[in-house]
């Protein structure tokens, strides 16, 4: 173990790799129900049946700290932390990211994605995609010797390079990197300025100017060459190829 973070072992990868491509397959098959006129509840009940029913997995969101639901559905202004309800109905041109964490054989998957429902506008759509290249900045930055604070350089520098900020209240620190180590890379970044609330439901968080935000968040392993994404999202569309 390295500064409090595990060294896993190649049996350890081969777990964590199987519940990272359940949770990424969770994903794969809820893009088609993204449409508008959809709840986000009804969202959240399609991905905890598939969860429960089909990958005979545990939906490990629900219940954490007292997180009543299976996904969280962070919709336009909304950084994180969203919880789907019965009345969040999405609308055309609505962005949504959609947080999905399952835990299969002792073991956490974890990954969230934007969805588009229907045509976004077009400061949406640079949004979304500015974020999807930090994601794969800051993962290119992953291997033995690097640290977490080159993976943050890399992300800052593709946000303020479109003219975003970073929210920076959910970073890592400085840690090194080595072989055998997994953890989440999920920049968020904000169309307006990074400040950001909680609401009164004690998880929601938004922009405190109202601003879009977008996320993406993949699970990775340190390899003694550089990296493996543990959650690459199957199906999908062309923006959102396998690293």
């Amino acid at each position: 173990m390295s500064h409090g973070v595990p060294i896993h072992c190649a049996d350890e990868l081969e777990m964590a790799r199987r519940a990272g491509r359940l949770a990424a397959e969770v994903l794969g098959m809820i893009e088609a129900h993204v449409v508008p006129g959809v709840s986000t509840q009804t969202l959240d009940q399609i991905c905890h049946d598939h969860i429960v029913n089909v990958q005979d997995a545990i939906p490990a969101n629900l219940g954490y700290h007292g997180y009543p639901k299976t996904i969280l559905t962070s919709v336009n202004q909304v950084v994180c932390h969203g919880i789907p309800s019965a009345t969040k109905i999405l609308k055309k041109g609505d962005i949504v990211n959609i947080d999905v964490a399952v835990l299969k054989d002792g073991w956490f998957g974890d990954t969230s994605r934007m969805f588009f429902v229907g045509t976004p506008s077009v400061l949406a759509r640079r949004l979304v995609e500015t974020t999807y290249e930090a994601l794969l900045a800051g993962i290119r930055q992953v291997k033995p010797g690097a640290t977490l604070g080159d993976i943050g350089h890399a992300i800052q520098s593709v946000a303020q390079a479109a003219r975003f900020s970073v929210v920076r209240e959910y970073c890592g620190q400085g840690v090194k990197l080595e072989a055998g180590m997994v953890f989440t890379i999920e920049p968020m970044l904000n169309a307006g300025q990074r400040e950001t609330k909680q609401l009164p439901d004690k998880w929601t968080v938004v922009t405190k100017d109202r601003s879009l935000s977008a996320q993406f968040e993949h699970m990775v392993a340190v390899t003694p060459s550089g990296y493996e994404v543990l959650t690459s999202w199957p199906g999908g569309t062309g923006a959102y190829a396998p690293v």
